[in-house]
């Protein structure tokens, strides 16, 4: 593998690591949006959401991809809210199975990764200038 090869290589890592977190985010923003959601128009309580992801290419990983959004199917939370319109006849409502710690540490560890790939590709910019600086 010559160089000009490596050097895009980390490029298509880092920009498909980009793609990859900032779709994260936007699975993890949908789940803190819901927290409260009990009925999501089929009787039934929010599903969290996890973004799975896999390599670009199984043969020579040169990045990530998201390869599906799926459903946590995880039991949803009983909080005992008598008065609440989806309460059953005990007065428990089904909520989403959402925990608010585990999406922001989810948050936190995908906009880190996010950074990490901007930060890549920045200095990959600040290498290419200073070369074109040194051909002048």
């Amino acid at each position: 593998m010559n160089i000009e090869t490596n050097m895009f290589s980390s490029i298509d890592i880092a920009t498909s690591g980009l793609r990859a977190y900032n779709k994260q985010m936007e699975v993890i923003g949908s789940n803190l949006a819901n927290i409260q959601t009990t009925d999501t128009g089929n009787g039934q309580p929010y599903r969290r959401l996890i973004a799975e992801f896999r390599t670009a290419d199984e043969e020579d990983p040169k990045g990530v991809e998201l390869s599906d959004i799926i459903q946590d199917q995880s039991a949803f939370q009983r909080i005992l809210q008598p008065g609440h319109p989806q309460a059953d006849e005990e007065g428990y409502v089904n909520m989403p199975n959402v925990n608010w710690p585990t999406e922001m540490i989810n948050l936190n560890m995908a906009s880190r990764a996010y950074q990490a790939n901007a930060a890549v590709l920045k200095r990959y910019q600040r290498m290419v200038e200073s070369s074109l600086e040194l051909l002048k």
